[in-house]
This record gives structure tokens, C-alpha cells and sequence, in this order.
């Protein structure tokens, strides 16, 4: 983590104040909870539209924290602490990750797209471990508060740091970029998330395409090059980029030969500029996808063919992204609860329908949010999806969601689908119709926290 003394984080962050008396303080590490704040913290009140942090500033100090810093705007600024004025909080904690990250000799990874971010992110670090030291965002530590406490959290000594940049409208990706000035910048794909906000794919494209505005000329950019919207836009870019591409397509600079889908894992062959077989420990075939675009990542930082081999094998997602678990009745539970979109919603349960040697295999399904006009028509088309064939009962939770249980019944016998508003009288017919051996894909938005249905299952 960053360790400076207060005149060194007074002059990173352009201070206003004089600290004189206050200059040799050391300055470990950055807070913006009150609640967490460790030893020797600086910590960085925020103005929020529900709390002001400057009411916590004392509260901090008195819990361990070394200094504060403190709003110009903000009246009555506590006496005798040290504090640094600055004219706005929420940009000095970015200024000062911006200075820390140009003050480091670390190869910096941006990570972005509609789906996979978090996923691509653990394989790259799991990749790259083997090799170099690593730090990476923490959860989804991944807007322009949480990627600057992610640098600050960095240690001096990281040789590769792999930073998820998120986004809801235009220009925050560019912004992220820039403060992370990432050597090589991954798009994993282009989906349906944020059409509530940009209105098309094709904007989307165009603001996950914004992480190239950070790299320098020559960075590596890679991109899933099935993506059309990606290949077209990519030609029109004003930097000289070494672009490397992933996916099924033959026309990629890396790409999948087959796949097989195992019960705990999948194995798959590529062809390309990395030529093998290889296997993760987890499910799902656009999860092959994350590993490709990961693999050239670590291809890109020389790291060995065997060692490409062993970060795979040793993979650990961020949890409820495809986390097996057991229910306390013996069956197997999918954990994908963290987010959706159609074309993850779609992926998730095309893997279940292949996947063999279960007594039944069960979908709970929940919105799908942010999906703009045509969103009752993604979760009707979603429900049309499923295979009558591959899938023994249906759960949905949620008002959209009832639309998935209508798209179903279209081929589904009506005592097979199941449409609840309670969650917990979902729970309560799920239960009575599990047993041992059973599949059961648990997904939606992370706004439906359908989390509490795996747990419950697992009682």
C-alpha cells in the first residue's frame, strides 16, 4: 500500500493548506470508511447525497488514522489533527492514485466489457502469479472510487497489477484509463448490460473501446474479435496498438479448436499463437473465452508455456460467478447470482442443458436489469430459449423474470414453471421440489440478491 510522509501526500494531492507542523507524519494506506480505517491511515471524507464524511473525520483519527484530508468548501475543519485541505476530496484520492501508480515500476493491466470483467481478471492474476507478483482489484473495486483505493492498496514492490474498469454511460471508461494508464487494455465482449443508459451495442462498443485512450502508443490491445462492433471500430483507432484477437473464429490470433464440458470443469484445445490443451476448473464455455483472452495477456508478459498451463489449472473466481456449492440435501447447486444479461443468462443455461449425469437439472432465474425498452422482450426470448428436452423445472423471481416463465410455458407443460414476486415462497416450493443429484443454476441481476435462495438451499 502507499507509504508516504504527510508532506509528500500534500504536495501528490496539491494541498492548500500549510502542514509544517504535520510533515514527517507517515501516511500508510487509504480509508474512506470510517468504519475500517487501519493504523496509520489517510483517510479521505467524501460528500455523498446521503452522508458527508467529514462528520467521521474525528472518529477516524480516534481509531487510528494519521491524517485526514478535508474539503475547502466544508466549514469548521477540526483543529490540532493533521489534516490537508484540498479544494475536492473525491478528486484528491484520484490524484493521489494517479501520482502513486506513475511513481511505481508495475506493468498495469485494464480490464474491461459487458460480461467476464471480474472472471478474466482472476484468470489473468492466476496466469500471471505463476511468473510475477501480482495485485489485483479487489470484488468489483472497478469505478472511479474503488480503482484508485485499488492502486493506493497496491504494494511497492507489485510487478503486474490487473485493475477491472466498470462503467454506466460514456466517458467513465476513458477516465479510468487514463488514471490507470494500463500497458495492455482486455475487452472481453460486448453485451446487452447498460442499454437502459446508452441506448445501442453499438454505443456500448464505443465506451468499452474508451480504454484505449489510457494506453500509450505501442500497448497491447485485446479484444474478443467475434465482436463485429469491436473489429469494425478498432480499424478507425488514431494510436499505433499491437492488437492481438480471441474467440472461436479461425480468423483470431488466438483461438478454440474444441471444447468439452465436464462436470467440474473444461477442457478445451486452441490453435493460433498458443497452440494446446488445456483445462479450468470451471463451467461454461464463454468462461473459455475470459481463459483465451487471459492466456494472451500472460503470452504478452513472456510467461511460459507451462506456466500459462499451471495458472489455469490453479484458477479461483470471485464468488457467486459460476461457484459450485451443495445443498443440504445433496444437490449441486450453480451459484451465478452476481449479475445477468441475456447473453450470460443465455451462456449459463445452455451450460447446464449440456451438462450430463444429474437426476434433474432445475433453473432459478431472476431479472435481468438496466436492459432499457426492450427488456420484457429479452426475458420473453430468454424463456423461449430453454430446452423442454434438457430442463426439468423452471423458478423465476421477479416482475420481469414472470416474462422467462411466459417465453417457457410456450413449450413447457404448465406444472413445470414456476413465476414468484416472493422470494420466499420461492424458496419454499424449490425446496419441496429438490433432491440429491440435482442441477440447479441459481442467476440474475445482483440487484434480485438471489445469493439468499443458494444459501437457504444449503440449510
Amino acid at each position: 500500500m502507499i507509504n508516504r510522509t504527510l508532506k509528500q501526500i500534500h504536495e501528490m494531492v496539491g494541498g492548500l493548506n500549510v502542514i509544517a507542523e504535520w510533515e514527517s507524519v507517515q501516511v500508510a494506506g487509504v480509508s474512506i470508511d470510517s468504519r475500517k480505517v487501519e493504523q496509520n491511515n489517510l483517510f479521505v471524507p467524501l460528500l455523498g447525497e446521503q452522508v458527508d464524511g467529514h462528520k467521521y473525520v474525528e472518529k477516524a483519527i480516534q481509531q487510528g488514522a494519521a491524517a485526514s484530508l478535508w474539503q475547502q468548501n466544508v466549514p469548521n475543519p477540526p483543529k490540532d489533527i493533521p489534516l490537508i485541505i484540498v479544494k475536492d476530496t473525491e478528486v484528491a484520492l484520484q490524484e493521489l492514485a494517479r501520482a502513486y501508480r506513475g511513481q511505481l515500476n508495475v506493468k498495469v493491466i485494464g480490464v474491461t466489457g459487458s460480461n467476464g470483467k471480474t472472471t478474466t481478471k482472476d484468470m489473468t492474476a492466476s496466469l500471471l502469479a505463476t511468473t510475477y507478483k501480482v495485485h489485483k482489484t479487489s470484488g468489483n473495486f472497478n469505478n472511479h472510487l474503488g480503482l484508485p483505493l485499488t492502486i493506493l492498496s497496491m504494494p511497492k514492490d507489485t510487478e503486474v497489477a490487473i485493475l477491472e474498469m466498470g462503467m454506466s454511460s460514456r466517458g467513465e471508461i476513458e477516465f479510468l484509463s487514463k488514471l490507470a494508464r494500463p500497458d495492455i487494455a482486455i475487452i472481453t465482449n460486448i453485451g446487452e448490460s447498460h442499454l437502459l443508459d446508452l441506448g445501442s451495442r453499438e454505443e456500448i462498443a464505443r465506451a468499452k473501446l474508451e480504454i484505449i485512450e489510457g494506453l500509450a502508443d505501442g500497448g497491447t490491445f485485446i479484444y474478443y474479435g467475434d465482436e463485429p462492433l469491436l473489429s469494425e471500430q478498432i480499424q478507425n483507432r488514431d494510436k499505433d496498438l499491437h492488437i492481438q484477437s480471441f474467440g472461436r473464429s479461425r480468423e483470431n490470433d488466438l483461438y478454440v479448436t474444441s471444447i468439452e464440458q465436464r462436470n467440474d470443469s473444461t477442457a478445451y484445445m486452441t490453435a493460433g499463437v498458443l497452440v494446446g490443451s488445456y483445462e479450468i476448473p470451471v463451467l461454461g464455455n464463454h468462461n473459455v473465452m475470459n481463459a483465451l483472452a487471459a492466456m494472451l495477456a500472460a503470452k504478452e508478459l513472456k510467461v511460459d508455456p507451462e506456466k500459462i498451463q499451471e495458472g489455469l489449472a490453479s484458477v479461483r473466481l470471485t464468488n457467486m460467478r459460476m461457484e459450485m456449492v451443495e445443498g443440504a440435501k445433496g444437490e449441486k447447486v450453480i451459484n451465478d447470482a452476481y449479475n445477468a444479461s441475456p447473453t450470460s443468462m443465455k451462456a449459463a443455461i445452455e451450460l447446464i442443458e449440456g451438462l450430463s449425469g444429474f437426476e434433474r437439472k432445475i433453473l432459478v432465474l431472476g431479472d435481468m436489469l438496466e436492459l432499457g425498452l426492450q427488456e420484457q422482450d429479452f426475458h420473453l426470448k430468454i424463456g423461449q430459449h430453454i430446452s423442454k428436452d434438457e430442463i426439468d423445472e423452471v423458478f423465476t423471481y421477479g416482475p420481469l423474470a414472470e416474462h422467462i416463465a411466459r417465453g417457457a410455458r410456450e413449450t413447457f407443460e404448465e406444472n413445470r414453471v414456476f413465476s414468484f414476486q416472493d422470494k420466499q415462497q420461492l424458496i419454499q416450493e424449490l425446496k419441496r421440489h429438490t433432491q440429491a443429484n440435482d442441477l440447479i443454476l441459481v442467476k440474475a441481476s445482483r440487484g434480485m440478491r438471489l445469493e439468499e435462495v443458494v444459501q437457504a438451499l444449503q440449510k
